[in-house]
């Protein structure tokens, strides 16, 4: 098996392992009671998330929350902003739909309102990949990466491995 799909059938055999283990946030995102944001917590138990649940992912939601990872579900209907991670790695799986999605390269027109996720409005010299259903890509740490176009709808996981 070459390099590059060994690395990527790794990526999605940690995506369904993570969903299978997820834990600590409820479906949906769900606040405590107050409106509080509470920390995330280690792994403790696992959590199933259901076909049902995850075939409804038209909308974003959280699955898991922990200090080392997050598990999230979103849907795009169009283009979003260019996004660079100072500490976390994005593991994305394609649910379903399509995207144009670029990474590397070098961020455009940067807002740093939080300094370990700048944003850009575009991306000079990266590499664009059309992503469809069943694709999955990894964005390391500090990469800028950006769904540049999205036709129709994307849905997709997007696992976080979160550095110290």
């Amino acid at each position: 098996m070459k390099p590059t799909r060994l690395v990527l059938s790794c990526a999605a055999l940690g995506v369904a392992g993570v969903l299978a283990a997820a834990a600590q946030t409820p479906t949906g995102g769900q606040q405590p009671a107050g409106g509080a944001q509470a920390s995330p917590q280690p792994l403790t138990t696992s959590k199933f998330v259901s076909h049902e649940i995850v075939a409804g992912c038209t909308k974003a939601g959280s699955f898991a929350s922990t200090p080392e990872y997050t598990v999230t579900c979103s849907h795009r209907t169009g283009p979003g902003v260019v996004e660079i991670h100072g500490k976390e790695t994005d593991v994305i799986y394609v649910l379903d739909g399509a995207a144009t999605f670029v990474t590397g390269g070098t961020a455009q027109n940067i807002k740093a309102d939080n300094p370990l996720q700048p944003r850009g409005t575009d991306i000079q010299g990266g590499e664009p990949h059309h992503l469809v259903k069943g694709d999955v890509i990894v964005v390391p740490a500090g990469q800028p990466h950006w769904f540049k176009e999205v036709p129709a709808s994307v849905s997709y996981f997007v696992v976080k491995v979160l550095k110290p």
